[in-house]
């Protein structure tokens, strides 16, 4: 093959971009096949030999049974689809060999306990080439084990866990040195298993994700001393007989994102190192008195503070009930939204009990976009960007903050809604 001036290459205008195309360096061509889905990519290896080597080197697999069972298939076909799928996946990991790899992702419904042998000799075949990022979405009315090779991978980076499972006991000696990002969607773990077991074993963890939806889950307790990021999401009503209370022990922990329904205690808040919080507490009639104390005490340190219209709604039903407001000695930047003139009540006391506050974003007036600088009695100056409200709002919000207050308008390009 020869080249003209300008890089053009005799053996790719003869063959056209079919040609051009092959003649790229294999490793681009591997780079390339990596961004497309995994099916089309593994149908390149059978076009001749080069092309077999070629998807070697691809480093992204991403599998999924979903799109291959449709409901109107009968039980017959969707076996024979199973089976087909099954077979897909190791024909693709052998013809990959033993190549590095840096994701898996695989959605896989587990219909009977055999097809957990499948997955679990999956894992393991990525897990020897050195996985980075593992993406797991499993649905099974079966409890679920995973390898144990899983939980002593010296590669992987991020984890995935997923969706509405029942975890068996986590395997001890949990070994992930280089864990750094766990995501868990509405998994079941035994007991403690979460921060007795899985989150010890990970000596550089960095980020948290926690998410249970529609149906109530755990752990009622997040402990690391590694983590810095943090993000619950608990979208249920806890039921009478099993409301408890939520702890956090993450001495180290800088930013936390936390929605949950309003719980009857927080025994335990250690957040020394928090900067940032985004706090989106829902009231339940199921917990008329619920106790904010230890949340509210534990997050009192922090820098910037974001208050859903829900969590300002609990959060004064609590100061009503007699929960002492602490004082927010390092808070400088308060975003605060309301629905409901309950809400409204909190924000008085909020700066009251923030000497240091510099910015209040407040959200929640509709119709009206501004720029306002409040001069507080004392001299104090507090620069505040509203987010909708009529004149006769910004009125209601001048008789919260004091009296005689200075407002100076301004126009505000881009003000973030409030929520998790």
């Amino acid at each position: 093959m020869t080249c003209e001036k300008g890089g053009v290459c005799m053996g790719a205008k003869k063959g056209g971009l079919k040609d051009a195309i092959s003649w790229l360096p294999q490793e681009v061509l591997g780079d390339i096949l990596s961004l497309v889905p995994t099916k089309l990519a593994a149908s390149t290896s059978v076009l001749s030999k080069k092309w077999r080597n070629v998807f070697a080197l691809v480093h992204n697999l991403d599998f999924d049974d979903s799109i291959f069972l449709q409901p109107e298939k009968g039980k017959i076909e969707r076996d024979v689809v199973r089976e087909g799928f099954r077979n897909f996946v190791d024909r693709t990991l052998a013809l990959q060999g033993a190549s590095p790899i840096n994701k898996l992702s695989l959605g896989f419904h587990i219909l009977k306990y055999s097809e957990m042998a499948d997955m679990a000799r999956w894992i393991c075949n990525v897990v020897e080439r050195g996985v980075l990022e593992v993406d797991l979405d499993v649905w099974t009315n079966c409890q679920l084990s995973l390898p144990s090779e899983l939980f002593t991978s010296k590669t992987l980076v991020k984890l995935t866990l997923g969706t509405h499972i029942c975890l068996g006991k986590i395997p001890p000696g949990v070994a992930l040195p280089a864990l750094k990002s766990l995501s868990i969607y509405s998994i079941f773990f035994t007991v403690d298993d979460l921060c007795d077991v899985l989150l010890p074993g990970c000596p550089v963890l960095e980020d948290l994700y926690v998410c249970h939806e529609e149906q109530e889950g755990s752990p009622f307790c997040i402990s690391s001393r590694t983590i810095k990021s943090l993000s619950v999401y608990y979208d249920f009503e806890p039921e009478i007989y099993c409301m408890g209370g939520m702890s956090f022990d993450a001495p180290n922990l800088v930013s936390l994102e936390y929605r949950d329904y309003a719980l009857a205690e927080y025994p335990q808040v250690n957040l020394e190192s928090l900067v940032e919080a985004r706090l989106d507490i829902h009231y339940s009639k199921r917990m008329r008195r619920p106790d904010l104390t230890g949340l509210i005490v534990g997050v009192s340190n922090i820098e910037t503070l974001h208050l859903s219209p829900a969590s300002a709604d609990v959060i004064s039903r609590c100061v009503k009930h007699g929960l002492p407001l602490p004082v927010f000695n390092n808070l400088v930047y308060l975003s605060f939204g309301s629905d409901n003139k309950r809400g409204w009540k909190l924000l008085p006391c909020l700066l009251k009990q923030s000497p240091k506050l510099e910015t209040l974003i407040i959200q929640g007036l509709d119709g009206y976009t501004g720029d306002v600088t409040i001069r507080l009695l004392k001299g104090k100056v507090l620069h505040v960007i509203g987010s909708g409200g009529t004149a006769k709002e910004l009125e209601q919000l001048k008789s919260f903050l004091g009296g005689t207050i200075c407002l100076e308008l301004a126009r505000v390009d881009d003000c973030k809604p409030l929520g998790i």
